[in-house]
């Protein structure tokens, strides 16, 4: 069996995928597989050098998660937080295209913006993605309109400024999660973590998926 029937087998029957989608998956998924396996380099400059090329990506299991709880909403409106190169983005457009929603994707850099947004293209999922760049606490602010779901999956100093932002623009019953609540367990996500627990109208439960993730529902008193 070659790679991408490996792929392909691996996601067939456990989500409603069609060819596109498992196809731009399929060659996500070898990007990971190739990143994993050669050495780790940060880019010069760190985070803001705009030159990083790492995937970053959530990962198939927590994708699936994700689709499947988007899933369970009624053409809601999306916020991913941290774009990135375009991952998480496929699992979250393709089950907006099944509920009659939107994603709303947001990045910091433009050429990971730009390369997610021509995957997205090649799955068949473009239109139903608004890809924003800028900063991310100030886009939330600007948005119009409320959110339904919302995933956090940015550098984690600002998971708790985009919280203070994006809070207030929950419709009820809305879905939260926010990723890598378990590896890396930075000091930066307990606080998150502490913050979204007080919100009130907010209940919430650390899941051990991917590299942990708390997901939280809104539920205005």
């Amino acid at each position: 069996m070659s790679d991408n029937q490996q792929d392909r087998a691996a996601l067939v029957g456990e989500s409603r995928l069609d060819d596109k989608v498992l196809d731009v998956l399929g060659a996500y998924h070898r990007r990971m597989d190739e990143e994993r396996r050669a050495p780790r380099q940060e880019a010069p400059g760190g985070r803001d050098g705009g030159q990083d090329q790492r995937m970053r990506a959530v990962g198939p299991q927590t994708g699936r998660f994700l689709n499947i709880l988007v899933r369970s909403l009624t053409a809601p409106t999306i916020l991913e937080l941290g774009t990135s190169f375009g991952y998480s983005g496929i699992w979250l457009a393709e089950a907006a295209r099944a509920t009659g929603g939107k994603l709303i994707t947001m990045e910091v850099h433009g050429y990971k913006s730009a390369y997610a947004q021509a995957m997205a293209e090649k799955a068949g999922l473009a239109e139903h993605i608004d890809f924003r760049v800028g900063d991310a606490v100030a886009m939330i602010r600007e948005l119009r309109g409320k959110v339904d779901f919302v995933l956090v999956d940015l550098w984690k100093d600002l998971y708790l400024p985009c919280l203070e932002a994006f809070y207030p623009k929950l419709n009820a019953g809305a879905i939260v999660v926010a990723d890598n609540m378990i590896y890396p367990a930075t000091e930066d996500v307990k606080i998150y973590a502490r913050a979204i627990r007080a919100k009130a109208g907010i209940s919430s439960v650390l899941l051990p998926v991917g590299s942990g993730l708390e997901v939280s529902r809104y539920e205005p008193e």
